[in-house]
């Protein structure tokens, strides 16, 4: 999916949205970002202004939804449906190194279902370079996340293994929630 930092009349994107059946977007202005949010394809696009033009916006953020994991409370979420095309195909760096130098062993894409879970993420990306979430009562707790800054993937997951003070240890078995793909650090 190669299409951060298009603009969002960019006939590329106009091409893959097509692919997608996309219906019209609603669309969020902020003062710093607009989000095209495409609930009944489980889509969200985040465009941000191009350094030094203002009204020239470039694709910044994608969020892919999964909501058959989705126990969130919060209604924006719950307005998502689930993205229609699987397996989402994302391509990763398979020479990435480790804190030592020494190369990882990854392929050069991974391929997620709607069942994907944190330990399948692991196996395929490594260890993320950050991750939180899970603290607290699993009523009132955030779901465990993980991030692969590298890789611009983040991402949540859904359901009680994901929520609660075991949380890390039950989320080896959490089904993804939602995958933001940014443009990775370097």
């Amino acid at each position: 999916m190669d299409l951060l930092g298009l603009h969002p009349h960019s006939p590329k994107l106009a091409d893959y949205l097509t692919s997608l059946s996309a219906p019209t977007p609603e669309i969020k202005s902020y003062s710093d970002a607009v989000y095209y949010n495409y609930f009944s394809i489980g889509l969200s696009l985040l465009f941000k202004p191009t350094p030094g033009l203002i009204n020239n916006l470039s694709l910044d953020s994608i969020y892919i939804y999964n909501a058959k994991t989705s126990t969130s409370s919060r209604v924006a979420e719950r307005a998502f449906s689930t993205y229609p095309r699987f397996p989402l195909v994302l391509d990763i760096d398979a020479s990435l190194q480790d804190k030592e130098g020494k190369l990882l062993s990854r392929p050069k894409n991974v391929q997620v279902g709607a069942d994907t879970s944190g330990k399948d993420f692991v196996q395929a990306l490594g260890e993320p370079d950050r991750k939180g979430g899970g603290a607290g009562p699993s009523s009132g707790s955030i779901g465990i996340w993980c991030e692969w800054s590298k890789d611009g993937i983040m991402v949540e997951f859904g359901g009680d293994e994901a929520k609660g003070p075991q949380a890390w240890e039950r989320g080896k078995d959490a089904i993804w929630k939602i995958i933001t793909l940014f443009s990775p650090t370097k």
